[in-house]
């Protein structure tokens, strides 16, 4: 049984609705997401260069910013590049395989930056509250295997949800009205009873959300009680903007995502469901960057190093 849906599923075809109700909004938001495409890009791009060439950042906070930037870089490219081409080209079909492998991709980077933003937060609580022992709880070796972790959850919580999607069969020609094959959005062109799906994606979505919410916010339960603990306002100043960069940085993700799935599924809310996935597939990745270069000195004093030096050998 499992293989005839599998052979009725990967011979569908789905048409991106995208935002074709507004034609003439098309070439506007063409042009915004490219800008936002491009900004998202030369941005976390940069974190990284910066990052590797300044000997200065290799440490703990930096190795996770890193991957936070290369992470933006993924999952803002699962989503934008076919936005584009949806938004200027008459063609908006999607092959049932292309979009399965849109929907894993996605799934993983996002569930994985929900992780890695938890495990900053843990890697901060460990910086402000026992910053003399800080090289030792926080030895190379362990924070790979942390980062190795987010990555294996957000593979394994995709792999779930992508087997119960495969099990669905699913309308010839489905109409997504997306411009992307986000999970509510593929359950929406599905023809047979997709509750089981939507049961796993509910355990997960409680589950992964409710344990990176849980371990941030313990991690500044603590991070604020040192905090008002310390008797010196230079270390707590110092304190303070080592954590409001990331609590920034992770307020707007979890944010963002609470308010999408908290929006009943229903024909009158799917424009904000587009809108709040283009802010958290396009805007976050965007906005990190610029959240932590920003506020950070090391950061700038790198890229001044670097826009200094190149043109010094352009003049001379």
């Amino acid at each position: 049984m499992a293989y005839e849906v599998m052979n009725q599923t990967s011979a569908t075809t789905f048409i991106l609705v995208g935002f074709s109700e507004y034609p003439q909004l098309q070439k506007p938001l063409f042009l915004l997401f490219l800008a936002i495409y491009s900004v998202t890009l030369v941005g976390n791009l940069g974190i990284l260069v910066v990052i590797k060439v300044n000997p200065k950042l290799h440490t703990p906070m930096y190795f996770f910013l890193s991957h936070l930037s290369f992470l933006d870089i993924c999952y803002s490219s699962v989503f934008t590049p076919k936005l584009l081409q949806i938004l200027i080209m008459e063609d908006r079909t999607v092959s049932f395989k292309a979009c399965m492998v849109q929907f894993f991709f996605i799934c993983t980077f996002v569930i994985t930056e929900m992780f890695m933003l938890a495990v900053m937060a843990y890697d901060r609580f460990v910086a402000v509250c026992n910053p003399l022992l800080y090289t030792v709880v926080m030895p190379f070796q362990f924070c790979a295997l942390l980062v190795a972790g987010t990555y294996m959850i957000g593979g394994l919580c995709t792999v779930i949800l992508l087997y119960t999607l495969l099990q669905l069969s699913y309308c010839e020609y489905g109409i997504i009205n997306h411009f992307g094959c986000e999970y509510s959005a593929v359950i929406s062109v599905s023809c047979s009873d997709s509750s089981f799906s939507q049961l796993t994606s509910l355990v997960i979505a409680i589950v992964s959300e409710s344990s990176s919410v849980l371990i941030t916010l313990a991690s500044y339960v603590f991070i604020v009680v040192t905090i008002i603990k310390m008797p010196s306002k230079g270390g707590l100043r110092k304190a303070f903007s080592t954590c409001t960069s990331h609590l920034t940085a992770i307020s707007i993700f979890h944010g963002i995502i609470l308010l999408l799935y908290c929006v009943p599924n229903s024909n009158s809310s799917r424009l904000f469901v587009k809108v709040a996935t283009a802010l958290y597939t396009i805007m976050i990745p965007m906005l990190n960057p610029l959240i932590y270069s920003l506020r950070n000195k090391d950061v700038k004093d790198t890229v001044r190093r670097l826009i200094s030096s190149k043109l010094h050998s352009h003049l001379t």
